[in-house]
């Protein structure tokens, strides 16, 4: 019979899953953590709850924290098991689940005095996020923080009771230099280039609207290492909790399913201390731009590739559009032709072996990943993802056919109907602007090109809009699989 997951039920369940060699009881909390979603609790809380395993640093377990109506709900979840996470590791070949309990608490969604009390204490060293691309409060085209943002501008208002991530932390920090204690490292976990830096500039940029001495405070005395991270974590859907039931006869209201493989580079850079993460597989670099760079352009930048395609060709699975010829040689030629030339040397790392391994990866067929999840928020991931390439190659002289191609097809995608003409459901938080515009550029391009918040200088460059307007007509008049060979074919 399926065991519903608790703290109770953990010697039950080590005969079907690995279970933590250490209890929570055990555990004092050192990092607090904005946004508790699957990639976290299959990264950060998996790397923490291995160094745990070890015996170590029992001193630097997790607090989850959020200000989303979405993490109440993770919250409730979670705390009805104790704080655990069951996390499904799947390839081709073998399927796992072990049960991590590197989180010992999960702050009330809202209750600012509680959140600001666990911020100022002196034993929270780390406070850590994974608010995704879209949650810093960046200007797509300038790629700067946004100080006009109503929610940044709310924060600056009513700075006694911040709304957002980032006014929490502000108050935190300022808490904490009013009573004399040492600041914490604040370490972003998503996949943004810079990402250090970016968080940086969204807490500096909301301090100066609220008191620029505290805000000059904050860049003398704050640490905000960057970082890389990498590990292919689908949503979780009752297909995956129907899954963990019948192959592990565990019960879990949140469980996470990944791949094997998992990466993380980190400057060190943590004045207040950390965990010995290099004992379980983190690399600590003086730079990590380039591991960050190569990731942010191979993978990522590949994901964007061919979501659009598989979406437009009404495929559900990203190994499906994997096994579609025409989608993985388009991923190929994209990559090989105009993503990694323009990739700068990476220290120890062979990027076509790189992308050999992504394309392993993307293939994968235990993962489940969905072309929906690729497709979703284009208007913030373009410009971090594809766009940049775009723009090297230009800088070069080079060929964009390809990329243009990519970010036509998300234009293709957001029209809101498939080649077949099976509805799109809304995917963006800009949805119903990128839908009106998609509508006007099927006849011409340009008013796709007029979004020069996405698309800065590249709309406006004549060689990339020839580019993007030849793929998009071509996409019109042909379909996606004809318009696929043609680029193939060197005929585009």
């Amino acid at each position: 019979m399926p065991i519903e997951l608790s703290a109770a039920s953990l010697p039950e369940i080590s005969e079907r899953a690995a279970v933590p060699h250490y209890t929570q009881a055990a555990l004092s909390a050192g990092i607090v953590h904005f946004g508790v979603g699957n990639f976290h609790r299959a990264h950060q809380a998996v790397y923490l709850d291995d160094l745990f395993n070890l015996g170590l640093d029992h001193d630097w377990a997790l607090i989850g924290a959020g200000v989303r109506p979405a993490d109440a709900d993770m919250r409730n979840k979670l705390h009805s098991q104790d704080w655990l996470t069951t996390v499904v590791e799947q390839e081709a070949a073998a399927t796992s689940a072990r049960v991590t309990a590197s989180m010992v608490d999960f702050l009330p969604i809202g209750d600012v005095a509680r959140t600001l009390a666990t911020l100022s204490d002196p034993a929270i060293r780390i406070v850590s996020l994974t608010v995704t691309e879209g949650g810093y409060y960046i200007d797509p085209a300038t790629q700067r923080f946004d100080p006009t943002h109503p929610d940044i501008a709310a924060d600056a208002a009513n700075f006694a009771a911040p709304k957002t991530a980032f006014g929490l932390i502000l108050a935190g920090l300022a808490a904490r230099r009013a009573a004399g204690i040492v600041p914490f490292t604040v370490m972003s976990c998503d996949n943004i280039p810079g990402n250090g830096h970016v968080t940086q500039n969204a807490v500096t940029g909301l301090a100066e609207l609220i008191d620029p001495a505290l805000a000059a405070w904050v860049r003398t005395n704050v640490a905000f290492p960057n970082g890389m991270v990498d590990r292919i974590t689908p949503a979780t859907t009752q297909r995956e909790r129907d899954a963990l039931s019948r192959d592990f006869r565990i019960v879990d209201q949140w469980p996470v399913f990944c791949e094997q493989f998992k990466q993380w580079v980190l400057e060190d850079h943590f004045p207040a201390g950390r965990p010995a993460l290099e004992k379980v597989g983190v690399q600590f670099v003086p730079d990590v731009a380039p591991f960050e760079l190569m990731k942010i352009r191979i993978l990522n930048g590949g994901h964007a590739t061919i979501a659009y395609p598989g979406g437009l060709m009404d495929i559900h699975f990203v190994h499906e559009a994997m096994e579609e010829p025409l989608i993985r040689d388009f991923l190929r030629k994209v990559e090989n032709d105009e993503i990694i030339p323009v990739v700068p040397p990476v220290p120890d790392t062979n990027l076509d072996d790189y992308y050999a391994l992504i394309e392993r990866r993307f293939s994968n067929p235990k993962i489940g990943d969905t072309i929906t999840r690729l497709c979703l928020d284009g208007s913030n991931r373009q410009p971090k993802f594809i766009l940049p390439s775009a723009a090297d190659r230009l800088k070069a002289g080079k060929s964009v056919t390809g990329l243009a191609l990519v970010s036509a097809l998300w234009a293709r995608y957001c029209y809101g109907q498939s080649d077949s003409g099976k509805p799109i459901p809304p995917n963006d938080p800009n949805w119903d602007r990128l839908t009106a515009l998609a509508k006007r550029a099927k006849t011409d391009p340009a008013a796709w090109l007029s979004m020069t918040d996405i698309f800065g200088p590249l709309a406006t460059n004549p060689t990339y809009a020839a580019a993007f307007t030849h793929a998009l007509t071509t996409l019109w008049s042909l379909g996606t699989r004809e318009t696929l060979k043609r680029y193939l074919a060197n005929r585009l």
